[in-house]
């Protein structure tokens, strides 16, 4: 639901901005028969959490929409696109600049106390300051930065997995007209196909549980993501890819246990009025990002 609210408010956003955006429309695809059930059930789930617009295809229609796909079915999203994440943040930071806030970088929260009707945090810098309200949205640090009130993250379930998800980019990208996803797994979309604004292809994420904040991308899985790939678009070698990027994802469940959706919470309940949580705020939290602020403002106001 965050997600369709989000992503209506970045078109709406974008066109008042100027921020670059673009509604390529995704295929979502089964690449073998047994996968088509799941397709229904996605395209259920999906129009239940407000998704527009959506078709199921068979294969051929598939392949008519992107040249070169090999798939048995696919889930059509028209509203799907793709955003400059980096003008957007921008915009983000400078709206926060307009409205007063400051930021503190490089600066670490090591201490938060409740006392008065209000916060008192302490900071790296041995500054001192006082807050009515605390949001965490700390990212993979968030369940640190949720023990320092004295919350037990393990009892509330916030204790947070990093999951690091690489991607590569292919030499020679296609003429890609839409995104193409394979079907979902467990631990998140799969390794899928997306172009950015200058016409390049990126195959990911893949993912991979992990303790430590290591972001090289091993050029050696060019092969895995080959294999992948090719499952649902023929004839990807690993010499036709290259390294690209990679990110590190807060997932709010381990390896073998159930996927577990955003915590956005408030936690009077637990005896810490005024501190919200932000909790596995992993794919799509970026697209989900306005409705998410606009969540936690209403609990703020409540």
């Amino acid at each position: 639901r965050l997600c369709h609210e989000g992503r209506r408010a970045l078109y709406k956003l974008a066109a008042e901005t100027g921020i670059f955006v673009k509604k390529t429309g995704k295929l979502v695809v089964a690449c073998e028969a047994g996968e088509a059930a799941g397709l229904e059930a996605l395209a259920r789930k999906a129009r239940e959490a407000g998704a527009e617009g959506l078709e199921l295809l068979d294969g051929a229609e598939a392949a008519r929409r992107v040249p070169g796909l090999k798939a048995t079915a696919a889930l059509w999203s028209p509203e799907t696109g793709i955003v400059d994440s980096e003008g957007l943040m921008r915009h983000f930071e400078r709206r926060a600049l307009d409205y007063g806030a400051d930021f503190l970088f490089s600066t670490r929260l090591v201490a938060a106390e409740r006392s008065l009707g209000a916060w008192t945090l302490r900071l790296s810098t041995g500054e001192r300051l006082r807050a009515r309200w605390v949001v965490n949205s700390a990212g993979l640090r968030a369940d640190m930065v949720a023990e320092l009130p004295g919350l037990d993250v393990d009892a509330a379930g916030y204790r947070l997995r990093w999951c690091k998800g690489d991607y590569f980019r292919m030499k020679t990208p296609p003429a890609l007209p839409h995104l193409v996803y394979p079907m979902p797994n467990h631990q998140g979309l799969g390794v899928h196909m997306t172009m950015d604004r200058a016409g390049g292809v990126r195959l990911g994420p893949d993912a991979a549980y992990t303790s430590t904040l290591d972001y090289a991308v091993d050029p050696a899985k060019s092969a895995a993501f080959a294999a992948s790939v090719s499952r649902y678009w023929p004839g990807v070698t690993a010499d036709a890819l290259m390294p690209d990027q990679s990110g590190i994802r807060p997932k709010l469940s381990g390896p073998n246990e159930p996927w577990r959706d955003f915590v956005v919470q408030e936690e009077s309940a637990r005896g810490l009025p005024g501190w919200v949580n932000l909790m596995g705020i992993e794919s799509p939290g970026l697209t989900a990002s306005p409705a998410i602020a606009d969540m936690v403002a209403a609990l703020l106001a409540a």
